[in-house]
């Protein structure tokens, strides 16, 4: 008899600084996540730090760690995450995007987006992970319904992990070092939890016309377009909780959501 797969959740987990790779609260956070789920069959995570002029997907056998920040201590640079590839997730993924071409990449990897969480959710790095690329071409309703499209696998045991900081004014952040969030900063974080709860899209994916707190919040959007692939895979009826709710350096949301109860 086959082994039953598990339904998963979608989940979104506001990454913040690499430093969080080494532990902490939020990583504390990220490891009873993991713990609370379903071995998931495979991993596909939309990071923020793979934004190209394509869309593409890992498809290597064996994807490499990346260290894709500078000026950190030394101990960040020594962590590796030997997670596997997975051939079958990437032409799954291909196909459920299609008519949109996806490129299978070689060479990229596993960035600090996908590692810097996965290492304490899944320490033993023995699940397939698979990135996938945000094109930074298309416009935030197109990566909207690729989260729409790729919604199967979440019946097919395979976790959908976003990862970003859906308030992300990296600039203002480090020249205020602020203990306290900036009002904006607060506001725009309320206001995107309280959509996501009323299973309220349409205002998310159009976030520009949610006025000044989203530019300011938003003044870059790779940190925030992870979030639409997350809320792409959610269901009618799926509930939403929410983790780490936080804002660091009175800039950087570490709020993350688990959409739909994994069974």
């Amino acid at each position: 008899m086959s082994e039953r797969v598990p339904h998963m959740p979608a989940i979104f987990v506001g990454h913040g600084s690499p430093m969080n790779a080494l532990g902490g609260d939020y990583a504390d956070a990220w490891r009873a996540l993991g713990a609370s789920l379903p071995r998931p069959k495979a991993i596909l995570c939309i990071s923020a730090h793979w934004y190209v002029e394509e869309t593409a997907v890992t498809a290597m056998s064996a994807p490499r760690t990346i260290h894709d920040f500078y000026g950190f201590p030394k101990p960040l640079y020594d962590i590796a995450y030997p997670a596997p590839g997975d051939t079958w997730l990437a032409e799954r993924v291909t196909d459920l995007l299609s008519p949109t071409s996806v490129r299978h990449d070689h060479d990229w990897g596993l960035d600090h987006g996908a590692w810097s969480v996965l290492m304490h959710m899944f320490p033993a790095a023995d699940i397939p992970v698979l990135q996938l690329a945000i094109d930074l071409r298309q416009p935030p309703s197109v990566h909207y319904e690729l989260g729409r499209k790729l919604a199967e696998l979440r019946d097919e045991g395979v976790l959908i992990l976003g990862s970003g900081d859906w308030v992300h004014n990296l600039r203002l952040a480090i020249r205020a070092q602020s203990p306290e969030p900036f009002d904006w900063a607060d506001r725009f974080n309320e206001t995107v939890k309280s959509l996501i709860a009323a299973n309220d899209h349409g205002q998310l994916v159009d976030w520009m016309s949610l006025g000044q707190d989203a530019q300011l919040s938003i003044p870059t959007d790779e940190h925030y377009l992870p979030l639409l692939y997350v809320l792409g895979a959610q269901g009618q009826d799926d509930e939403v909780t929410f983790f780490n709710d936080a804002i660091e350096l009175g800039a950087i949301s570490m709020t993350g959501v688990v959409i739909g109860r994994p069974s």
